[in-house]
């Protein structure tokens, strides 16, 4: 069966952005050559699952083709109804609906890009199979919290963890069923 991956960099004490939803602090650890096993990650999967905030970021940002590359699906989690755009499909419904008809199918695994919202959310159903949290050498203060209060608990087994010279280091765990 298909597994949900959450892929994602937070600082140390927590937070996957800044206030105004500011990344810069993701580039203490840019190093040319390097990306913190993403590549091979993204090999493993065939959808993406994002909130719309993340989504127009990176379009902004980056471009509609980190995204959509005609090689993946991606579902963008968004309030608003919006058409398809080649395969990005805006996703107005309840995540577990979503989460169940994806499994469903035939594929690789699911990747959850974020933002919080949409994480929370799984966690809230205990939907996340896999957790890889990058963690960036940076205290921030304040920002967007990759975890928020008033989730269910949820148990975890270790995996692995690797540092970099960069002082990021990479966790990964998996849902103790």
């Amino acid at each position: 069966m298909r597994k949900i991956s959450l892929f994602i960099a937070t600082s140390l004490d927590g937070y996957i952005a800044k206030p105004n939803n500011d990344l810069s602090f993701l580039k203490h650890v840019e190093k040319e050559g390097e990306d913190y096993g993403y590549s091979e990650f993204t090999n493993t999967i065939d959808t993406f699952i994002i909130g719309r905030k993340t989504y127009d970021y990176v379009l902004q940002e980056i471009g509609s083709a980190f995204y959509d590359n005609g090689q993946r699906d991606v579902y963008v989690i968004t309030r608003t109804h919006r058409p398809s755009i080649g395969r990005t499909t805006f996703f107005t419904g309840k995540i577990p609906d979503l989460i169940e008809q994806l499994k469903s199918k035939e594929g690789k695994n699911i990747y959850c890009d974020g933002g919080a919202e949409v994480i929370n959310e799984l966690l809230k159903y205990d939907l996340i199979d896999e957790f890889i949290i990058s963690v960036i050498p940076v205290l921030l203060g304040d920002g967007t919290r990759l975890f928020n209060d008033g989730r269910p608990e949820q148990l975890l087994e270790f995996v692995k963890a690797k540092s970099f010279e960069t002082g990021l280091v990479q966790l990964n765990y998996k849902r103790k069923k």
